[in-house]
Parts: C-alpha cells; structure tokens; sequence
C-alpha cells in the first residue's frame, strides 16, 4: 500500500459540479460551508451540555458573524500579506476585482483569525456576551473547519510543499507548478509534447491558459499528455496534508481535552493561539514560501513569523485568563458534579 503513494501524480479535478467554464460548485467553497455547519453544530453542544451566556436563539447569528469574520478577514489577509497586486488586478469578467476572486483560491489562516476576533468582539459589545468566552467558543469550533480547508488546499494543488525524494512513499507530483515555472523551463512542454496530438500543435506555452489546459487534460486522465508531463514534474511533500492533521485534528484534540470541563473564559482561545503558532511554524519547513516572498529574516517564512507572533499572544492570553477572577464555563461534556 505504501509503495503505490509514492510520487502520486495528483489529477483532482477541483471542482465538485462543473457545468460550465469555471463554475458553479468548487470543491474549495463546499469545504468552507462543512466548516461552518462543524462549527456551528460545536458551539451548539457547548452551549447547552456546558456553561454559557448563549442561548440557542443566539447561536446562529454567532456564527454568521465568525463566517462573515473569517472570510472577510481571510481573502484581506491573503491580499495584504500574500497578494499586495490583487488590490489593482482588474478583469472584464466577474467578479471584475482581483481582491473578490475567491473562487480562484487565496485565504490567509492569520486574517482569518483576525476577522474572526474582530468578529466576536463586535457580537459581545452588541450582545452584552463576555468576549474571552466568545473567542473561546469560535477557537473550539476552527480547527475541524481548518482540517477542511487544507483538504481543499490539496484538492486545488495550492500552497505546494517542498521538494522531497522520489522515493518518499507520500510524494506528490502537482501538475500546478507549471504555473510557476520560469520562461525558459516552459520551454521544456512544447519539446515534450511535440507527439501528442491534442497539445502538438499549441504554442505560447509560457501564457496561462495554455498551462491550464495542460492541468486540465492531466486532470481528465489524458495518457499521452500525463506520459509527457509527469517526468518533468517534481516529487513534493503533501504539506497540505501535513497541516490538515497538525492545524486541524490535532489542535482539536488539543482543545477537546483540555475544554472537558469548565475553563475561565480565555484558556481555549489562549490554547489555541499557542498551539497552532507551534504546529504552523513546523509545518512550513515543508511547505513553498510564497516566491514573491521567499525566505525572510532568520531563514522563516513570512507565515512562520506570523505564527511567531500567535504563540505571543496565546501566551499573553492564557496569563491574562488566569489572572482574571471570572468563574469557569464552557465545557463540551456534561459536569459530573451537577
């Protein structure tokens, strides 16, 4: 079985129903929407097994405003911290604003989580709900919505690992380098593809759209264009997945465990922030900083220093939590005490 994973070419089709050129339904938005209903169906338990200032009357528009947060805060993040260019990239299709192409991928995990603080503070001040407790409601529910998005991630052949050896039995061939690819090395494809007919005549190849019909015949199954490109694509680690499991279903673990029974509000957000600031400062080493970023100080990436940040203010949260004389709630499990 291990033996069959190793330099899996990847062919996922991103989209889950594709009824015409570029739409409607992509794997990428479906994972957003599991994430979500995860999300809201967590804060629910919490809400009536554990301790709360919710009621179940509250808990829709709860999580109306983290998604409304999270999304938002997201695709700025990524914009701001990943795609400064995207504020001026105009198009004549829709959604005609580089900044609103969500459909093409681009969520940054930090803004996120900005737009979700920012979220929650916004629905205590108007509600009268103790914030610390809010964000500890929002920390349990990401991480299961985290595991989902990086699926995708995967599913899209985006945020592409490092190069491993062949040899590693989870090496990924993506075909979603091309886009990448310097000039001169595109030139590679119209040598490789002289014999196949359905590419022997195209030319360009160093436009966009002719790499996407690559990708897109690779993804159909096409033999010939799959027997030309392969070998000049490189074996990567599947970092997508790598952080699927720590970001996702380890920290929920993590949360799970530690939310058992009541906490001061602040102690799960505080968790959270520490430890995926951890996990993620790992998993980059296995992942492509972004090439118009590259390394920064120190050899990290912009996303581990982000991250870097994170476990600071996890910390700075956990202390504050501790100091405050609030009684506990939450609690995910029914209190043997009562």
């Amino acid at each position: 079985m291990i033996g069959t994973l190793a330099a899996y070419l990847h062919q996922i089709d991103p989209y889950m129903i594709e009824l015409w050129q570029g739409g409607p339904i992509r794997w990428y938005g479906v994972s957003y929407l599991i994430g979500f209903l995860i999300g809201y169906l967590l804060i629910r338990r919490v809400t009536r097994v554990g301790v709360s200032s919710l009621s179940d009357k509250n808990i829709g528009d709860l999580a109306v405003a983290i998604a409304l947060g999270i999304v938002v805060g997201g695709r700025l993040g990524y914009v701001l911290f990943y795609r400064l260019e995207l504020l001026w990239q105009f198009t004549p299709d829709i959604p005609f604003w580089g900044v609103l192409a969500i459909n093409e991928g681009g969520m940054a995990s930090h803004g996120g989580m900005i737009g979700g603080i920012l979220a929650t503070g916004w629905f205590a001040r108007k509600h009268g709900h103790p914030w610390l407790h809010l964000l500890d409601l929002m920390a349990f529910a990401a991480p299961l919505g985290v595991f989902f998005g990086r699926i995708a991630n995967f599913i899209n052949g985006e945020l592409l690992g490092r190069p491993c050896s062949p040899q590693f039995p989870l090496a990924v061939r993506f075909p979603q380098e091309l886009y990448d690819w310097p000039i001169d090395k595109l030139a590679q494809i119209n040598s490789a593809t002289q014999s196949v007919p359905a590419l022997r005549h195209a030319a360009d190849w160093d436009t966009p759209s002719q790499v996407r019909r690559i990708i897109e015949l690779i993804q159909q199954g096409q033999p010939e264009v799959i027997a030309a490109i392969e070998p000049l694509l490189t074996p990567r680690h599947p970092s997508q997945l790598y952080a699927a499991l720590l970001e996702g279903l380890l920290l929920f673990t993590v949360l799970a465990a530690v939310w058992t029974r009541k906490r001061k509000p602040g102690t799960i957000a505080g968790c959270f922030c520490l430890v995926y600031g951890v996990v993620r400062i790992g998993g980059e080493f296995f992942r492509v900083p972004d090439a118009h970023l590259g390394l920064q100080w120190l050899g990290l990436t912009r996303g581990q220093w982000l991250s870097v940040g994170l476990v600071g203010l996890g910390i700075a949260i956990l202390i504050t939590a501790a100091r405050r004389a609030t009684a506990p709630m939450g609690g995910w499990l029914p209190d043997p005490a009562n």
